[in-house]
């Protein structure tokens, strides 16, 4: 029978560490990509909700209130567009925000009103908010003395 140093296997486990962060692929964010038709580049976005509503908020640098599109089938929210590619007549020294088609689909896990839905496109900020529905908001009910 042979023993096992918990040493060595501590090295090892950094040495794999030291491996992955130096190896060249490993970027700390996937977006960092060209997206593709096939595989579209996975838009980031930030979702709050308040009593009254549930807001999503994304960024689309450069995209015009046209070029993104903005859907809602059962429960499930879609945001699709494209970022515009780089420049072609250039040498570029770095190149790291992405560029080509994005989507994003998000399950909404709460009824809203689709028809007071509001879509706005601000300085590259994309915001949607979607007022919860009625029977779902919270009420208030006053107790009463007898």
């Amino acid at each position: 029978m042979s023993l096992i140093s918990p040493l060595r296997e501590i090295m090892t486990l950094r040495e794999a560490m030291d491996r992955l962060f130096e190896e060249p692929f490993f970027r700390p964010w996937s977006l960092w990509r060209r997206g593709t038709p096939e595989e579209p580049l996975r838009l980031p976005v930030d979702v709050y909700t308040t009593p009254e509503e549930i807001v999503i908020v994304a960024s689309v640098p450069g995209l015009l209130p046209e070029e993104v599109d903005v859907s809602i089938q059962g429960d499930t929210l879609t945001i699709r567009g494209e970022l515009r590619p780089p420049l072609d007549n250039v040498q570029y020294l770095f190149q790291e925000r992405p560029y080509g088609p994005f989507t994003r689909s998000l399950v909404l896990n709460v009824p809203v009103d689709v028809e007071k839905a509001e879509v706005t496109l601000e300085n590259g900020v994309l915001t949607i908010t979607l007022p919860k529905a009625e029977e779902i908001k919270p009420k208030t009910i006053k107790v009463k003395a007898k």
